[in-house]
């Protein structure tokens, strides 16, 4: 008994001699949890300043069916920092966990180091062992055959974490040479960036993440000695395509950290100092590149993270390149000084992620010249690739408990287990004839679904394997009806990442083939991006009730197994935003372009008058713009909509909700939400579509950042063509884009009662397509005569075809159908519900 305290006070010595021996570097950041383990040895192992306490110390929290400690005189090879942690390790021979204590909760750093030699009967290099927390798999039938360090960082919001390694298979073994497990910022990573499609991304903050590249570009290695948070950074020569397109740069003058920068948990500083830099001749610039190219696996996706600091200019403004991921142009003409505040050797991060969909068989990283000619060409001091959602669709693997139990208790818990699962299945058996007999009765076999929102419950007559095989007649397809979740694996090739072609704040969305041919979307609601229960139920409830050729059709819905599913009709061209930039899709021309438009606004104009209360989509953006095969436009993504105000009230007071860079100001500013929110952001839709390029981009200078305001000066300016499209500029009539630029002026005004109504913006819309279609004279002769035929319920707009403030109240009459304009025009009574 006197030995074992012994030996507890002794390990106790050593963690706190581990703890005292924390750098003072780390006074920005001390990590609550830090436990360093040096596996399989009796003795601690200093390693620089850090000391791994013996796995000896640890042996309450440890849970092991042998004890097998094992040692070699081994070098791991080339020259390793944590050399001394390679020479000892443990063996297991059968599922087996360390358990670590969590002071708090949050980010944490769990590494693993790994040297496979051979002890004794067990050679380590033909282990092959899965390794993985309550939560996720970590690493599945891992095999190491040389020395190896992987470095995880996963968010846990748990008081314990085990540590668990299962060998895969009986004859197999699993091992561990050392183990780190470190908390670390919390805000190390943010929960939103950019995709490469240059769309918003959300839900990083629940992620977790293993760490494929740290690399210290134009330098030297760096080993965990000189990071704050103890990461080790490669240099990145070896993975450097031509190493004549470049130099290497470095700087020994301080750094200037800013608020909206980087910091120095960030990276090292030596990472910031140093840079690698393009290098231009005096011929072409066209094939000058700086490009990296990275191993990777392309079936999962990465957070991609660049680091910048430019030590290489004297003054502002004389650094100017591109970023490419791929064939995915990320960064254009891209000015650190404009971002932070004309400052000069400023750290600055910048990250993207690239999903399953989009990565490429071999993932390259390219930096190129910008268009203007600067005294600097391209610089990139660090690169980070981290692999997210490595552990989906893994198996947990459960831990052991911590005392053997014998045999007769685990035949008790399996006993009681199939009793248990004997007894449900006889009780679903029963209740699903009961329900089968109850449905087979009812007289109406092709009823529409009804809804209970109490409960979320849902029911329909129709015999259940006419929807298993997917058999649906043309007018049931106009129905939504639940599907049930063994269907949509089928048409979805069991959700394969292949057939994924977007995703949102609900979730991922798939590609998916019924067994009668009928092509499908299906929008799988994730527990990381999910909107929640209350959008699912709204989107369900709203679109079960609306029918209109430019709104997307819901086909159905899943709720088995605790799944969200919506299941929607396939829209073959995708988004708008994805024919607008990003993707090098062939240019959109000014003509389909106001096409799209104006079937959007008919979208959205069928919402505010289709019923009593108008219906305020509350999330209109070029993302929830769907095109059909024949560029058909639809409004898509219900989850936010709200019902509007009654009569006896102007606006809904709510939580503001939607997409930033189209949220309508005062909406914003006074939470007051009206149908005129929507026209502001479909006034922004309306310039992304003239301008093409995103309506936020932190990369641009200040001025240029949000599209909305940017736009509205040049407005302002009556310069609106300096900005248009230059694939599309010499195409445009200048009467079609003073029409459709005065429509943009008027939507975005301040305050909803200056804008105009969806009506008067569709009727807009289909004059700059008439004038756009027409000779400037027949042009001339619509705008100046015919106006006056217009019936009283457009006389909001003015002789010169502008919209005025005055509102068109209710929906769009006979008198409109009826009017004696060009049969150009489109007759906006007719809703095209089906």
């Amino acid at each position: 008994m006197a030995a074992a305290s012994g030996i507890w006070i002794l390990g106790l010595v050593f963690l706190v001699s581990s703890m005292a021996s924390l750098p003072r570097c780390f006074c920005a950041f001390t990590p609550a949890d830090r436990y360093l383990i040096d596996c399989g040895s009796p003795t601690s192992t200093a390693i620089g300043s850090r000391t791994f306490v013996a796995d000896l110390f640890f042996s309450s929290t440890l849970t092991t069916p042998t004890n097998i400690l094992a040692n070699t005189t081994r070098s791991p090879g080339a020259a390793s920092f944590a050399s001394e942690l390679y020479q000892t390790a443990r063996i297991f021979t059968g599922p087996s966990s360390y358990s670590f204590p969590i002071k708090a909760q949050g980010r944490h750093f769990i590494r693993l180091y790994f040297f496979p030699f051979v002890y004794s009967s067990y050679d380590l290099t033909a282990a092959t062992f899965t390794v993985s927390t309550q939560d996720l798999v970590l690493l599945h039938n891992f095999r190491s055959n040389s020395s190896a360090m992987k470095e995880f960082l996963v968010n846990t919001a748990r008081d314990t974490l085990i540590l668990s390694f299962a060998p895969s298979g009986t004859s197999s073994l699993a091992f561990v040479n050392a183990i780190e497990v470190v908390s670390a910022p919390d805000n190390l990573i943010a929960d939103n960036a950019q995709t490469v499609r240059m769309q918003s991304y959300r839900g990083l903050s629940a992620q977790a993440f293993e760490t494929i590249y740290h690399l210290n570009v134009g330098g030297q290695d760096v080993l965990p000695e000189g990071d704050l948070l103890w990461r080790t950074w490669d240099a990145d020569l070896r993975i450097l395509m031509d190493a004549t397109s470049s130099k290497t740069s470095n700087s020994s003058d301080r750094l200037n950290y800013l608020p909206i920068g980087a910091t120095e948990e960030s990276a090292p500083e030596i990472v910031y100092a140093t840079a690698r830099e393009l290098v231009l001749t005096n011929t072409s610039n066209a094939k000058i590149n700086m490009t990296w190219k990275l191993n990777v696996d392309a079936s999962f996706s990465y957070l991609l993270r660049f680091h910048f600091c430019d030590i290489v200019s004297l003054a502002a403004n004389q650094l100017y390149f591109n970023v490419s991921v791929g064939n995915w142009h990320i960064l254009t003409n891209f000015d650190l000084s404009s971002i932070l505040y004309r400052k000069l050797a400023a750290p600055y991060f910048v990250d993207f992620v690239i999903e399953a969909s989009d990565m490429p068989d071999e993932l390259s990283i390219s930096i190129t010249p910008s268009g203007f000619q600067v005294a600097h060409n391209g610089i990139l001091n660090g690169l980070e690739i981290l692999k997210m959602n490595f552990s989906v669709g893994s198996v947990m693997v459960v831990p052991l408990p911590s005392s053997s139990g014998s045999k007769k208790s685990i035949g008790i818990v399996v006993g009681s287990v199939i009793g248990f699962i004997a007894i449900l299945v006889v009780s679903i058996t029963l209740f699903m004839v009961l329900r089968r007999r109850k449905l087979c009765s009812k007289q109406s076999v092709e009823s529409l679904m009804t809804f209970s929102t109490n409960d979320l419950s849902f029911e329909r007559a129709t015999d259940r394997n006419s929807i298993e095989t997917a058999s649906l007649s043309e007018t049931n397809r106009q129905f939504s009806y639940r599907f049930p979740f063994v269907v949509l694996e089928e048409a979805t090739k069991n959700f394969d990442n292949s057939l994924m072609i977007g995703f949102g704040g609900f979730g991922k969305v798939y590609k998916g083939v019924l067994r009668d041919n009928m092509k499908i979307a299906v929008k799988r609601g994730n527990s990381v991006y999910k909107q929640g229960l209350k959008e699912f139920r709204n989107e369900i409830e709203l679109l079960s009730q609306l029918r209109h050729r430019h709104l997307v059709c819901l086909i159905g819905f899943c709720d088995e197994k605790n799944e969200m599913i919506l299941v929607y009709e396939y829209m073959e061209n995708g988004t708008l935003k994805k024919h607008l930039y990003g993707l090098g899709l062939p240019p959109l021309t000014w003509k389909q372009r106001l096409e799209i438009c104006i079937g959007a606004a008919k979208g959205l104009h069928y919402l505010h008058t289709s019923s009593s209360r108008a219906i305020i989509h509350r999330d209109v953006k070029s993302a929830n713009i769907l095109l059909d095969e024949n560029l058909l436009a639809k409004v898509s993504d219900f989850g936010l909509s709200k019902t509007g105000p009654d009569l006896d009230h102007t606006h809904v007071t709510t939580a503001v909700k939607g997409s930033f860079g189209y949220l309508d100001p005062e909406y914003f500013r006074r939470q007051k939400l009206t149908e005129k929110s929507d026209v502001y952001s479909f006034g922004v839709v309306l310039l992304e579509v003239l301008c093409a390029r995103p309506v936020i981009n932190p990369t641009l200078p200040n001025e240029q950042v949000n599209l909305a305001e940017w736009g509205m000066k040049w407005l302002k300016k009556g310069e609106l063509g300096q900005i248009v499209d230059l694939r599309i500029a010499g195409t445009i009539r200048p009467a079609s884009l003073t029409k459709f630029g005065a429509t943009i002026e008027h939507c975005l005004q301040d305050y909803g009662a200056d804008r105009p109504t969806m009506a008067d913006v569709l009727w807009n819309l289909e004059y700059a397509l008439k004038l756009q279609e027409s000779e400037a004279s027949l042009a001339k002769t619509n705008s100046e005569i015919r106006i006056a035929e217009l019936s009283p319920m457009v006389q909001s707009i003015n002789p010169t075809g502008d919209v005025s403030s005055q509102e068109s109240n209710g929906p769009v009459t006979n008198d409109y159908t009826d009017a004696s304009i060009d049969k150009a025009f489109s007759q906006l009574m007719n809703s095209e519900a089906r």
